[in-house]
């Protein structure tokens, strides 16, 4: 046949809906000329033996099955038939047209996809949408029709994810292809040269970027030569230029033409960000503590999921092999948008909540948040090394805490609570309001105060006393499993141990068991504040943050004089103190017999980390049980700067010895000598507690 004919012939075989007037239009044919075609065509069928093709009176092709097979063998045809276009694909390939081509009018897409101008119109307002998660947006004019405006490093964003996309489609090559011209050789030797950067890096990428990196590259290099470059990039040269990425950079882009620096960088950024199933050599090279910030991660999440994770340094090697391309993708804002891998996967959707909240290692080392999609891959890694070591987190307790106000407090509870149910895995501590929006799957409520719940449902104090903590917790297991924890005896865990294991020291391991056992059930958060670099009781609570007093009229008024510092100083708005008397009369407040500690949540009007105190000698009515003499008020910004300040104020608060000397002193220096007096005593007792 002549090259009208194929065209034609290859043109309604992969677009069965295209119409008559479609096929004119698109090759600027008569009438007359296209049935010519068309009798040709049939000619050839006849010739073969294959049924004609035939056209209905809306001018819409009738094709036989025996036609698609026959031709489905043939390389002639362009690979198999393609369905109609969605809207959704039709934007991304305008999308594609739009990064690969210039001067585009409606009449492009409409001979593109054969549908109407309104059509396309409103096509083009999702590709605005789509490209605005990019920064970038679409501009007409006369002279240059439509065009991508924005920064290019967003449109290589964006370059990378469209041809993702389009790659994904039924014979989608072959609309990359046709719509950015491209030839299939320069694919064809890019797809050689990427292969030659395997053997160069030691390393294997995954079929998925192996096969699209040709693409990307390609439509790169197009861009390049069109003068759409990066003129200003943020990466240092020698961030990146000792890295073997870079040397196969210089070799992929040999005898292509002169290329600027910073275009080589982003090529060697895009090859560092590729992901990869198997590497010859798992070093850090140019990510220093990578693999340290990847081991804290691991042991946070194992002390959150209540597992131990088997063979951890082969799990090692494989988050490893993720997370550094991973690094270079989220440093330098490449991470692809991607649907969330566990959103239809129940028990996913808890193991990415766990790993989300144990990647703090990995954003302290890159500098920023891990994106969603990142942390879904994570996920997938740690979930899918769980199942084949039988682990299984459905079959484990999950459990939230519910503390209605105050950030504090909450923090308090939690922490007891996880230490005092080790084997729990605790989701989450959570507002009134977050408990009744909360999505995942729990089994356990505790709470401060009575909820409506449908799940088990313990009430807890936010600060418990040893006996309350015994109490509570004979509760659970009586709730959970029908047993009641019996105590445990040290002469009798020693004749289990030396039944199985020889003992070097029996009177060291006595006395270690002992300690471990009746151990002080706040050990925990002592040693997490001691960690911590935030400021300590006295250096929050300076005497002019103290206020004396005889009495005050009422709890409002006495909450009013205690945030007068915090007030004066910035640390606090008017809005603060409003919703901390909001949160008035709630029993959880209080911190001691005469002591209370008000406070609302950070965004409620904190501006910087801060305490204040008032004392008063005559008590205060609170409730019908008790009567507040000691009132201090905490603004905290976060969960952590004010934690170890927090941990000591619970301790002298339960030293009756330290609250009498709090409310003996004449002077607010002599209470601040008591604050920094009793911190530098339990200092050093807390120091000799966690060397032992």
């Amino acid at each position: 046949m002549d090259d009208r004919s194929d065209r034609i012939l290859k043109e309604i075989l992969n677009y069965p809906g295209t119409t008559s007037k479609q096929l004119e239009k698109k090759y600027n044919l008569s009438r007359r000329q296209l049935g010519y075609s068309l009798g040709k065509i049939n000619s050839r069928l006849k010739e073969n033996k294959l049924p004609a093709i035939e056209r209905t009176r809306q001018g819409q092709f009738l094709i036989g099955q025996e036609v698609y097979f026959y031709f489905n063998r043939d390389s002639e045809v362009i690979e198999t038939s393609a369905p109609a276009l969605s809207e959704k694909q039709r934007v991304q390939l305008i999308t594609l047209m739009l990064v690969s081509r210039e001067d585009l009018s409606l009449f492009h897409f409409t001979s593109e996809f054969y549908v109407s101008k309104n059509t396309i119109l409103q096509d083009l307002k999702l590709v605005e949408e789509l490209v605005g998660k990019f920064t970038l947006s679409v501009r007409y004019s006369r002279k240059q029709g439509y065009l991508l405006e924005g920064n290019e490093f967003q449109v290589r964003r964006l370059l990378t994810y469209i041809t993702n996309k389009t790659l994904e489609m039924v014979n989608g090559k072959t609309h990359f292809l046709r719509i950015t011209g491209i030839g299939e050789k320069d694919i064809q030797a890019l797809a050689e040269r990427v292969g030659g950067v395997e053997k160069e890096l030691g390393l294997k990428f995954t079929d998925e970027k192996l096969t699209t990196m040709p693409y990307i590259l390609s439509l790169v290099i197009k861009r390049i030569d069109k003068g759409c470059l990066i003129n200003s990039f943020y990466i240092k040269y020698e961030e990146l230029s000792d890295t073997k990425q870079y040397q196969a950079t210089e070799k992929i882009l040999a005898d292509i033409g002169p290329i600027p620096m910073e275009e080589r960088l982003f090529i060697t950024l895009f090859l560092l960000s590729t992901n990869v199933y198997w590497s010859g050599f798992l070093t850090e090279e140019t990510i220093p503590n990578l693999i340290s910030a990847l081991r804290k991660m691991l042991r946070i999440f194992e002390k959150r999921a209540c597992i131990t994770l088997q063979d951890k340094e082969q799990l090692l090697n494989k988050l490893l092999l993720h997370v550094k391309p991973a690094y270079y993708r989220i440093k330098y804002h490449l991470t692809e948008m991607t649907e969330h891998l566990h959103e239809q996967n129940k028990q996913l959707q808890e193991l990415h909540h766990l790993i989300r909240q144990s990647t703090g290692p990995l954003e302290e080392l890159i500098g920023m948040p891990i994106p969603e999609s990142e942390t879904s891959y994570l996920t997938l890694l740690i979930g899918g090394w769980m199942t084949r070591q039988g682990e299984d987190i459905r079959k484990k307790w999950k459990a939230i805490v519910v503390c209605p106000k105050g950030v504090s407090v909450s923090r308090m509870m939690y922490s007891e609570l996880r230490n005092l149910f080790p084997d729990f895995i605790f989701l989450d501590t959570l507002s009134m309001r977050e408990f009744q929006e909360y999505q995942l799957d729990y089994d356990i409520v505790f709470s401060s105060v009575p909820i409506n719940t449908t799940k088990k449902l313990f009430i807890a104090s936010p600060i418990m006393e040893l006996e309350e903590k015994e109490r509570l917790k004979k509760q659970v297991m009586l709730e959970l499993s029908g047993v009641i924890p019996s105590a445990i005896e040290v002469d009798d865990l020693l004749e289990v141990i030396s039944d199985h294991a020889d003992i070097r020291n029996e009177k060291q391991l006595a006395t270690a068991l002992y300690q471990y056992i009746h151990r002080d059930p706040t050990a925990a958060i002592k040693r997490s504040s001691k960690g911590q670099d935030g400021l300590a009781l006295a250096d929050l609570l300076t005497p002019e943050q103290i206020t004396l007093k005889q009495a005050a009229s009422s709890w409002e008024e006495a909450v009013r004089i205690a945030s007068g510092p915090l007030l004066e100083n910035g640390t606090v708005t008017e809005g603060y103190v409003e919703a901390m008397l909001e949160n008035e009369k709630d029993p959880y407040i209080v911190l001691a017999p005469n002591m209370a500690i008000p406070h609302a949540a950070p965004d409620q009007g904190v501006r910087k980390v801060g305490m204040s105190m008032l004392r008063l000698e005559e008590g205060v009515p609170f409730t019908d049980d008790y009567s507040i003499q000691i009132i201090v008020v905490i603004a905290a910004v976060d969960k952590k700067k004010h934690l170890k300040a927090l941990v000591q104020l619970m301790e002298l608060a339960r030293s009756e010895e330290a609250r009498s000397q709090v409310m003996n002193a004449d002077t607010s220096a002599a209470v601040h000598a008591v604050i920094q007096q009793y911190a530098d005593t339990y200092n050093l007792q807390l120091g000799s507690e966690v060397e032992t």
